[in-house]
């Protein structure tokens, strides 16, 4: 495979099972990450970037600094959190805190290492069928559904102000996948769920740059 691999919340759940998936098939993955994790420490074709928070201006400068002279051939925005808003019971502070990581945390991350981006490079946006207006049939989840779609939307410019430089952008759901972020419920676990990406990621191009699509190939309605 041998490409630069640049993945954010890389320590743990999804992040993690992608650092391993790219490393071990050739890749070289830069793990970006708050703080390390000890499965992380231990893999190889790896470069550990931590002390990266995607909300902080000056991390993500530490982080472009670090990439420097580096060309990304594969950007995934992983990082991100989840808590549960209910109607009456609204926490805004953490409304803005899932809207600063979720969906500010990507755009700055990506426009932080805008430079890397080659053509032919490609920016992936970990998002979720939760942030489908279409798909919404039970309502609460305010933040993480308010931030998804926001990213989504973040998406679909990204895609279009990519596209001349020929880099290609995708929204894709992971799946439910048996994580902390869901108290590891779900149907499919990280491994599965890195599997599924890396092909969406493989079959993503120039020409259907902007979808928004599950993991498992399935087109999502906006």
């Amino acid at each position: 495979m041998d490409k630069n691999v640049v993945i954010t919340g890389a320590n743990r759940g999804i992040g993690l099972a992608l650092a391993h998936h790219y490393s071990t098939n050739g890749s070289q993955v830069f793990a970006v990450c708050r703080n390390s994790s000890t499965t992380l420490d231990e893999m190889n074709n790896v470069t550990i970037v931590d002390g990266i928070d995607v909300t902080n201006l000056r991390n993500l400068q530490h982080l472009k600094s670090v990439m420097e002279g580096i060309k990304i051939d594969i950007l995934i925005n992983n990082a991100g959190i989840l808590t549960e808003e209910l109607l009456c019971e609204i926490d805004y502070e953490r409304i803005e805190q899932q809207f600063k990581v979720n969906a500010m945390g990507p755009l700055r991350t990506t426009e932080a290492l805008l430079n890397q981006l080659h053509t032919g490079a490609k920016v992936v946006l970990i998002t979720s069928r939760m942030g489908s207006l279409a798909d919404n049939s039970s309502g609460a989840s305010y933040g993480y559904r308010m931030s998804k779609a926001a990213l989504n939307a973040a998406g679909v410019s990204l895609a279009h102000d990519l596209k001349p430089k020929g880099i290609a952008v995708c929204m894709l759901h992971p799946g439910f996948v048996q994580t902390d972020l869901v108290g590891y419920q779900g149907n499919i676990n990280t491994q599965q769920s890195a599997k599924q990406i890396q092909a969406r990621i493989k079959e993503l191009t120039l020409n259907n740059s902007g979808w928004f699509k599950h993991a498992n190939g399935e087109q999502i309605p906006w």
